[in-house]
């Protein structure tokens, strides 16, 4: 059986997927919050919906970038998860997440964070395989494939300057930075 040839481009919204989920006791941690876990989770979730639905076949999560909880959610809130594709590489995607928790009984609703996941898809020999472009539609659409090449223009400088200042880093000329910090060096040099 030959699967029909996937389209040039799809569009934003194409793949645009929102999932929402009751937060219930049994997502709660030890403080009575809803375990970060439990989101991070709903957030794979999502990101492989929204990034599979785009590329017409399976994709795997190889990075997450920004998952910072601005806010607690709470058991009984609703918690929705907006996912699109913002940007593609030739066999990679990016997904923009935005979180959102909603108090059903007041109507208050909160951004509690926003994630970006870089997802690959995969052939059916588990090989990355190629991805629709992304056509962009509206202003915004451009605005967040523009903000994903920056993004990842960031993050590869960051990992160079990073790696660069791991590689030199001298431990011994830098142990009285340490005195500064809430640690105690036993070992003699």
């Amino acid at each position: 059986m030959t699967s029909s040839p996937l389209p040039d481009f799809r569009p934003v919204s194409y793949s645009r997927v929102t999932l929402t989920e009751l937060m219930i006791p049994s997502y709660a941690n030890f403080g009575g919050k809803i375990h970060g876990g439990i989101l991070l989770s709903l957030m794979d979730k999502v990101a492989y919906a929204a990034a599979s639905k785009h590329a017409g076949t399976y994709c795997v999560t190889v990075s997450v970038d920004g998952v910072n909880f601005l806010q607690p959610v709470e058991v009984g809130e609703l918690v929705s998860l907006l996912a699109s594709v913002n940007y593609v590489g030739r066999t990679s995607l990016l997904v923009g997440i935005k979180v959102i928790a909603e108090d059903v009984r007041t109507g208050t609703v909160k951004h509690t964070n926003t994630s970006y996941f870089t997802m690959v898809a995969k052939d059916d020999d588990g090989k990355p395989t190629p991805v629709p472009g992304l056509q962009l539609d509206t202003p915004e659409d451009a605005r967040r494939f523009l903000e994903a090449i920056k993004r990842r223009e960031f993050n590869a400088e960051h990992r160079r300057e990073f790696d660069n200042a791991l590689t030199s880093l001298a431990v011994e000329h830098q142990l009285p930075l340490l005195e500064k910090e809430r640690c105690r060096i036993t070992y003699r040099t």
